[in-house]
């Protein structure tokens, strides 16, 4: 997995005019002709250009390709109020999903955002070729959507345009939907459709390698630094200094301590020889110790 990440790294950096500018507005504008028209086709457009084995096998070869264009939620060939309805639904999930990759791309580059898209497909493809199963573009959305909460994890959104969310907290909802759809399919002995939930966001998991990795060495080395005999035994030092003396800190300046104001914040200074402490209104505005 670390290779792939790097030779991805190695080609965005190389070929930095690949890509297509401002691929998901022409995304949305697809996925939004193509619903318009199975409203008035009663859901025949989206048959002619879905991910279909069979269809590929027999000479639908477009299919490979096409299934990008099918919007992720349906509901076009309904009628009345609950047409209306998934139409709504259908808008705001387009505009959330061309804003992240909007946002993704500007973060990015066009290049990369590019064959982060094109590898998110291109997976969802092999797979449905391999497993004969269909397949859709709701979790290479989903995989747009982790990336986004994986760089932007305390941005606020609305979910659904009313509820005031960070996005990491839908990003956590979402995995545990990921969580239980990967235990029913599995329980449910539909093995193949288990795992194309992970195979579809295996582009994230390519891309944020680095990071992922990172994030569990740093839980795993702060799990280790609490159990540290040297960290027990300076916060075991601490406490028995903070009973005999009252406080822990004390500044040097003006004698405030943790005792008398626990809000205040004590820094010790690097410039004065030995170990001296000041409150947050003198760390600036002492003279060193010598």
């Amino acid at each position: 997995m670390k290779a792939v990440s790097r030779w991805l790294d190695r080609f965005c950096y190389n070929h930095p005019n690949f890509g297509l500018p401002g691929l998901m507005k022409y995304v949305a504008i697809s996925n939004l002709a193509v619903y318009i028209l199975d409203m008035f086709t009663n859901g025949l457009v989206t048959q002619l250009l879905y991910f279909n084995f069979s269809d590929i096998l027999s000479g639908q070869i477009w299919r490979l390709f096409t299934f990008v264009l099918v919007p992720a939620i349906g509901g076009a060939g309904t009628a009345g109020p609950l047409q209306l309805s998934f139409f709504f639904m259908f808008l705001l999930t387009t505009f959330f999903y061309y804003w992240i990759g909007t946002t993704l791309e500007q973060h990015w580059g066009t290049t990369r955002f590019t064959v982060f898209y094109l590898l998110g497909i291109l997976l969802n493809a092999v797979y449905g070729l391999v497993t004969r199963t269909s397949v859709n573009m709701y979790y290479i959305n989903m995989s747009m959507f982790f990336s986004f909460a994986t760089l932007y994890p305390d941005m606020r959104v609305y979910l659904y345009g009313i509820i005031p969310l960070k996005v990491k907290w839908m990003a956590w909802l979402d995995v545990f939907f990921f969580a239980y759809d990967f235990a029913f399919y599995l329980t449910s002995g539909y093995v193949l459709a288990a795992f194309m939930p992970l195979v579809a966001i295996l582009n994230y998991f390519i891309f944020f390698w680095d990071d992922l990795m990172s994030i569990l060495r740093r839980g795993r080395d702060r799990a280790a630094h609490k159990v540290d005999p040297q960290t027990i035994n300076f916060k075991k030092a601490q406490k028995e200094v903070q009973q005999r003396k009252g406080y822990l800190h004390k500044c040097a300046v003006c004698g405030i301590t943790d005792a008398d104001d626990p809000n205040m914040e004590f820094r010790y200074c690097s410039k004065c020889i030995g170990y001296y402490c000041y409150c947050m209104n003198h760390i600036n505005n002492h003279t060193h110790v010598q």
